[in-house]
């Protein structure tokens, strides 16, 4: 289940769409994105991810790829740039 930590029932996709789009890329199936995608449309996911805090590089790859953006366009890649660790994890 992808939102086992909120009460479904309470949340509202218009009003939390990062919520959304972060959980379906990050521990989504093919089908949930497919839900995604017809409820918002690829452009506004793509808008929605370059603000986004953090995601995961490999949904980050996957959104430049069918967007055709680049990394640098994306809030989460600039501030891992900014803030870099000992390790790469």
């Amino acid at each position: 289940m992808l939102f086992w930590d909120v009460d479904i029932s309470q949340t509202d996709m218009d009003k939390y769409p990062s919520f959304f789009v972060q959980r379906v890329l990050e521990y989504g199936k093919w089908s949930d994105w497919n839900i995604l995608v017809n409820y918002y449309g690829k452009e506004k996911i793509v808008n929605i991810c370059m603000n986004l805090r953090s995601l995961d590089p490999v949904c980050l790859s996957y959104i430049c790829a069918i967007s055709n953006t680049k990394k640098e366009d994306y809030r989460c890649y600039r501030i891992a740039q900014s803030n870099p660790t000992h390790w790469n994890s």
